[in-house]
């Protein structure tokens, strides 16, 4: 039965498969013609005299639709679902009733095959700490016709304002010179394009509710645009253009300046042994007393006693602890009432590790779950679980005392909603970027908003170190650390650069200095050339 139904199907119709043989023979009314099952009961007559149903079944079969699509050709399976209400046709379902045992297994067998194989059949998740290849970058140009919409990014003008001067002061530093070009981004190119854009903001503020029209329209004339490249395919060859938007704060925590109490958990302040690369400031390890540098102490060791006397001050909470040394920063309010603002002063100079990742590979948090607020209420109910899961994560900060912050990397004040964190390796720094992603509202964090608008970036953080990585800084206090724990989105990254052939008409005038003497003028012209750069 099988091999004849098949034979004069695919005979008809050669470039179709097996499964859909089986479909469109069970969906034609002559198929018994080909069968020589003689137990199953003939059709009605009127099947084979109604012109119009055999001419809608000569239709399916010669456009080869099998039964399961009648959904998407709705005049023939009106048709059809007619003639079977009327009886002047079996339903395909009773043809299937019909059917020997083994027309049956035949048919049915390769559609179950196919459930099962996609049933079983996994999608790989997308890893969005997973790496780039080497000497490759996370941004690519891309064509006008793939910009985003950038008019709607006016809601946060006046802080982004704030932002992109923290962004210039950064840039006018001789130390900024180090890390460009960046693909076809020079130094200079980055300064004018931070200072037109300002420029831009700046106007875009007196136009009322053409501001973003405005922005839009200035980007399009005047900008080129680079995507973030995101995460690699879990599959392989490419890039999916998607990152993991993540949320970051700094958060207000009560502490002693002594171990007192309940204030039993130290941050500790900078150890004079940590040896540090003179020109970048990275950490290299730890100078011996014979001068050898060997790896710091891990977050194990230090927590173990090995910087005793090296005390900050002391929180209520071992992970209260552990989350400052994550966020970089924190506002404190002492037992005596003052604030005191700490911020990043080194790091031990080991390499980030995830516990929450670590956590998720061992069935302890659902992926979706994972975020700040889940991790504190597992570790609340379990707390003999942080030497295993804390631990992994061998970094840790050291802090100083940093009034007016917080600050980040670029040692610039990070604005609320303005300042975003990515791995430096492979992202600009100070450049303006453009966020399209959910983000928690601020009335019910619970809930999210399609944000679009620009940012900077202007901080890295420990937990960043990929293309498919990109952390929100939502602010200071209590408000700010339910941002943050809710934010878990994926999304797309813009950045802008400002075209070359305008870079000129932005760039600062150069300094020339006073001429004191005779040989004052050759020196200022000399400055002044090597001024010209930026």
């Amino acid at each position: 039965m099988k091999n004849n139904i098949c034979r004069t199907t695919r005979r008809r119709f050669p470039f179709i498969d097996i499964p859909t043989c089986f479909a469109l023979t069970a969906c034609a009314p002559t198929w018994r013609q080909h069968s020589s099952d003689r137990r199953a009961p003939p059709l009605p007559p009127a099947c084979h005299q109604d012109s119009d149903v055999r001419n809608t079944s000569q239709q399916i079969s010669r456009r080869h639709y099998p039964f399961w699509k009648n959904a998407v050709a709705p005049s023939r399976a009106s048709a059809y679902r007619s003639a079977c209400r009327s009886g002047r046709i079996a339903p395909v379902s009773r043809r299937i009733g019909h059917m020997s045992r083994t027309c049956r297994a035949a048919f049915l067998a390769p559609i179950a095959f196919v459930l099962i194989a996609v049933s079983c059949t996994k999608k790989k998740p997308i890893d969005y700490s997973a790496e780039l290849a080497p000497g490759e970058m996370a941004l690519r140009k891309i064509p006008p016709s793939e910009y985003p919409d950038f008019s709607q990014c006016t809601w946060n003008l006046n802080v982004l304002g704030r932002s992109i001067d923290q962004s210039i002061v950064y840039m006018a530093h001789p130390s900024s010179r180090r890390y460009y070009p960046y693909l076809d981004i020079s130094h200079d190119r980055a300064v004018a394009t931070l200072r037109a854009f300002r420029a831009i903001v700046n106007e875009a503020g007196k136009r009322g509710s053409d501001a973003g029209v405005y922005i839009d329209q200035q980007i399009r004339q005047n900008f080129e645009v680079y995507k973030s490249k995101g995460a690699p395919r879990p599959e392989g060859g490419g890039y999916t253009d998607i990152v993991l938007f993540t949320g970051y704060c700094c958060p207000n925590r009560e502490a002693s300046l002594t171990r007192t109490g309940p204030y039993q958990w130290p941050l500790y302040k900078r150890p004079a042994d940590l040896a540090t690369d003179p020109v970048t400031g990275e950490t290299i390890g730890r100078k011996t007393p014979d001068g050898k540098i060997v790896p710091y102490w891990t977050r194990q060791e230090i927590e173990s006693g090995k910087l005793a006397g090296h005390e900050f001050v002391w929180l209520k909470s071992r992970w209260e602890a552990y989350v400052v040394t994550v966020q970089g920063s924190a506002r404190l309010r002492l037992t005596d009432g003052r604030i005191l603002e700490v911020g990043f002063a080194g790091h031990n100079g080991h390499e980030y590790t995830s516990p929450g990742r670590q956590m998720v590979a061992d069935g302890l948090i659902a992926v979706r779950d994972l975020n700040l607020r889940s991790l504190s209420a597992y570790f609340a109910a379990h707390p003999e679980a942080m030497d295993k899961y804390l631990w992994l994560n061998k970094r840790t900060v050291f802090f100083t005392e940093r009034p007016g912050g917080p600050y980040g990397s670029l040692n610039v004040p990070v604005t609320t909603m303005a300042t975003i964190a990515t791995d430096k390796s492979v992202y600009p720094r100070a450049m303006p970027a453009f966020l399209s992603v959910p983000v928690p509202r601020s009335d019910n964090p619970a809930e999210k908003w399609h944000f679009r608008g620009f940012m900077l970036d202007q901080d890295t953080g420990g937990a960043i170190r990929a293309a498919g990585r990109c952390d929100i800084f939502m602010g200071i206090g209590d408000e700010a650390e339910a941002l943050a724990g809710h934010q878990l989105s994926e999304g797309e990254l813009y950045y802008i650069a400002l075209k070359p052939e305008l870079v000129q008409r932005y760039l600062p005038a150069p300094t020339t200095r006073p001429a004191t003497t005779a040989a004052a003028p050759r020196a200022a012209a000399k400055w002044a050339v090597s001024g010209s750069n930026g």
